[in-house]
């Protein structure tokens, strides 16, 4: 995905977010991902990786810390957004520097010669953190009306301000 397609996607997946439930579905699918990664990547996966070739092999790995990576900033992003959503955690205390969650934007290489190699369900949970993901960036891009990315800013109290404005601060 280029630069210039951010924008309109953005706009095209956010009113999605809110009208399937906005945060507490995106929450859902977040952390239900993160348990079915866990677990794949623990037995099935760990077993599939065994038997791919060398190139395969050093793909899957390096595509694997990458899943583990993403989801864990996701999972962080997502449970701080909903401490507080539920009044655990002051807006100021979300955004202090030590709990401050900085999502990547980069979306797994898909054009590899090899992915076609990597298990059919390693290659979905991987696309389904990159939706997920994509879902977080496109709510916070929608909030913003898909300006660019504004760097010395605290991606946090952005995240906050959006989410209480799409969600109209309601308690679930």
């Amino acid at each position: 995905m280029n630069h210039s397609e951010k924008p309109q996607d953005a706009h095209s997946i956010a009113p999605k977010i809110v009208a399937a439930g906005g945060f507490d579905t995106l929450y859902r699918e977040g952390m239900k991902l993160v348990e079915i990664a866990a677990a794949y990547l623990d037995s099935d996966g760990r077993r599939a990786s065994k038997e791919l070739n060398r190139d395969a092999a050093l793909l899957y790995a390096s595509q694997s810390m990458q899943l583990t990576t993403r989801l864990m900033q996701l999972a962080s992003w997502l449970l701080l957004q909903r401490a507080v959503r539920e009044g655990e955690l002051t807006e100021e205390e979300a955004q202090s520097e030590d709990r401050r969650v900085e999502l990547s934007s980069t979306m797994a290489d898909k054009g590899t010669d090899t992915w076609a190699e990597l298990p059919v369900e390693m290659r979905a949970l991987i696309e389904k953190a990159d939706s997920i993901n994509q879902q977080i960036h496109a709510l916070d891009k929608m909030e913003r009306g898909g300006a660019e990315e504004q760097g010395a800013q605290n991606p946090v109290n952005g995240h906050l301000a959006r989410l209480r404005d799409a969600f109209g601060g309601s308690q679930s």
